[in-house]
């Protein structure tokens, strides 16, 4: 197998402004093939009408010729969501794109070896700080997880698998099979902010002497899940995507005793068990294994083990109507109606004056009830009145949806001696490291 090129989203807009570092040659789509355009004022200009319309700007070398791209936004739909001008390697594609209001948009597409990717995303995901054990945990993870991705590409829609009733709203958000390209550059697929963010010899090494080196399973690529914080449990995948699971994606608890299971689908376990702080390897406040784990927008989160939140009434029933397009009325009760291994909730009883529903699954639920989304839906519900005011009190554990690799335990395994081979075992139980290129 040779090394893949990598089709990355970078962003969409009517206007982009970008600079090229190095030599580029321009060439255009037409129905005559790809045709070399010759460009006057330095400037590409397109007409606006043709959906499809294309234009590339190839690299004499792909693996060192750059170009810059200003306001990119990261962390959309996040609390940490901001504009930042990103240097990239590789080809630089435009594509013309009709919205839903009819209106012309143009997509940047950044075209780059699978390897140069894997360096932007360890270091865009990871701190240069990280232990050598955790990033190269991270690279085989990374890798194995784009790989999976490529190879099961099937151009769906976004949501997957809905169940809806009036009684019932059960859905889930799969990473969204991109038509145009074969994943976005945000947190949404993986994080990759260009070569802006490659600081660190480590990282370059890490990825470089794990070259394409992947997770498998009873002979099949691992699709490597991971998220912050797992909160003390892994999470099998169901209970956030669609209903099947994977063996090497099961519930473990995150400590050298992984068998050290509570039955939290139990409500009065899983209650007792967020309101506590059980010991676990992402149940750390030490600053320099913190610093490994979050960048530097990630560090004003300082509450993710264990969290707590709240809203009045009236500001929760507004925000979860907005967010779920049910017009619930006043929202007098929220009741857990079904948990999985880890606590999270995959079903919930929202009760209101007009309607009362289940919603599910984790994401869904997460993006229900807050301005952006609730850090995991691993959290139990309290009603207070204070001065004639009903407040709904969320306290959680956990930052994610819990599956797969929890980076924050794993800096901690590396911070404490582990290997990246003992690491991997420990959030993939069961797979095995294989060589494809």
């Amino acid at each position: 197998m040779k090394e893949p090129i990598v089709n990355v989203g970078i962003m969409s807009a009517r206007r982009i402004k970008f600079e090229l570092l190095s030599p580029y040659i321009l060439y255009q789509d037409t129905f005559l093939g790809m045709q070399e355009v010759v460009l006057s004022d330095g400037k590409i200009y397109f007409n606006g009408q043709d959906e499809g319309q294309e234009f590339i700007l190839k690299a004499p070398d792909i693996h060192s010729s750059s170009f810059k791209i200003y306001n990119v936004m990261i962390g959309i739909h996040f609390h940490w969501e901001r504009p930042e001008d990103q240097t990239f390697i590789g080809n630089l594609k435009f594509i013309i794109e009709i919205d839903h209001l009819g209106d012309s948009r143009i997509t940047a597409i950044n075209e780059v070896p699978m390897e140069t990717y894997l360096e932007s995303v360890i270091s865009s995901e990871m701190s240069a700080t990280s232990s050598l054990a955790l990033l190269y945990a991270h690279a085989i993870v990374s890798r194995s997880w784009i790989l999976y991705q490529l190879r099961t590409k099937v151009h769906t829609t976004y949501y997957k698998g809905p169940r809806f009733t009036d009684e019932r709203m059960i859905l889930w958000r799969e990473r969204e099979d991109h038509a145009r390209f074969d994943v976005c550059a945000d947190d949404h697929c993986q994080r990759y902010e260009g070569i802006t963010q490659i600081s660190s010899f480590n990282v370059v090494k890490a990825v470089r002497e794990t070259r394409g080196s992947v997770l498998m399973s009873d002979g099949e690529l691992c699709d490597a899940r991971f998220s912050k914080c797992c909160g003390g449990i892994t999470e099998k995948f169901s209970t956030c995507w669609d209903d099947k699971d994977y063996s090497y994606l099961r519930p473990v608890r995150d400590t050298d005793d992984e068998t050290d299971m509570p039955d939290l689908t139990r409500e009065d376990n899983a209650r007792e068990w967020i309101l506590s702080s059980p010991e676990s390897f992402c149940n750390v406040t030490d600053e320099s294994i913190l610093d490994q784990a979050l960048k530097g927008y990630d560090r004003s989160t300082t509450d993710f083990y264990r969290w707590k939140v709240e809203f009045d009434q009236s500001t929760l029933s507004y925000l979860t109507r907005g967010k779920t397009d049910i017009n619930f009325g006043t929202i007098t009760d929220i009741i857990p109606v079904k948990r999985s291994p880890s606590g999270r909730l995959e079903e919930v009883k929202i009760v209101g004056t007009e309607r009362t529903c289940i919603i599910g699954k984790e994401l869904e639920i997460r993006y229900a009830f807050a301005h952006s989304h609730l850090y995991s839906s691993a959290f139990v519900v309290d009603k207070e009145v204070r001065d004639n005011k009903l407040y709904f009190v969320f306290r959680g554990a956990g930052w994610g949806h819990g599956v797969g690799l929890c980076q924050i335990g794993a800096a901690v395994m590396g911070a404490k001696g582990y290997d990246y081979k003992r690491i991997l075992q420990h959030y993939y139980p069961g797979s095995e490291i294989t060589k494809l290129y």
